[in-house]
């Protein structure tokens, strides 16, 4: 519970150093009804953050309701922005922020208190590594990858792969330079992958030599009722499959890649 009544807002704060620390989301209509529930326990971070970002598409302006404009005088930064589906939640804060540390949320969970102080713990630890407090580990047989529905899914273990595959419910943090410089490409991952931003985001890190890493905490996802009437990984659970093959064809197979320690 969030003790709304009881607990004072901690908002956002000002780092002396640097880089900032932003936490980046988005939403859209059929997730307004409960995103203030969302943004109130990222308000309430014991570990506040430089900038708490709400990317909305300019068609989706008019919808939002009081409760999520009346937070922005806790520190809430609605921005405005084209619409690129779920890429909202990173690309625009990536160009207008490109040397920050970027942690992303999804729109339609609770985040417990310490989220984001368990992923940046974590990222102190292994600072080129991106943080996640939930990933899959990609199957793979030679270089055949396996279907999305085969991978292990919600792993928890400590270990360090290519095949780390980091899933945005539990949120992630990406350090500055961590991506290859196409990430920003709307015309090719509008293309690829429209309806995947994780799998994106999964290449552009395995292309600039990098690795998905567990927080090493285990907390499950919370989602608010009713939230998930309408959900993303419903909708792509079938079409997953045939957007990794996209990006295979364009980019490869970056799970092969034994270039870790």
């Amino acid at each position: 519970m969030l003790e709304w009544r009881t607990r004072r807002f901690l908002g956002v704060t000002t780092h002396e150093g640097k880089p900032d620390l932003i936490v980046s989301l988005t939403s859209y209509p059929p997730r307004f009804a409960t995103l203030h529930l969302t943004l109130k326990s990222l308000l309430l971070q014991r570990l506040r953050p430089t900038r708490l970002i709400l990317w909305i598409a300019h068609s989706d302006a008019d919808l939002l309701p009081r409760n999520v404009l009346d937070l922005q005088v806790y520190g809430v930064e609605i921005r405005y922005c084209e619409d690129i589906k779920s890429y909202k939640k990173i690309i625009p804060t990536l160009e207008s922020f490109p040397d920050a540390i970027i942690v992303t949320a999804d729109d339609d969970v609770y985040y417990w208190p310490d989220w984001l102080a368990e992923l940046v713990a974590a990222s102190r630890r292994h600072p080129q590594d991106i943080i996640a407090h939930r990933l899959h580990r990609i199957r793979y047989e030679g270089s055949a990858i396996r279907p999305y529905r085969e991978w292990m899914l919600a792993v928890v273990d400590g270990t360090v792969s290519p095949a780390n595959f980091a899933t945005g419910i539990g949120g992630v943090l990406y350090p500055p330079g961590c991506f290859h410089p196409a990430v920003c490409d709307r015309e090719r991952f509008m293309r690829l992958c429209p309806d995947a931003d994780d799998v994106w985001l999964y290449w552009m890190v395995r292309l600039n030599g990098r690795l998905v890493r567990h927080s090493g905490t285990k907390h499950l996802p919370c989602p608010w009722r009713g939230s998930q009437s309408i959900s993303l990984w419903k909708k792509n659970r079938h079409r997953n499959d045939d957007q990794i093959e996209n990006m295979i064809s364009v980019f490869g197979c970056p799970w092969m890649e034994q270039d870790y320690s």
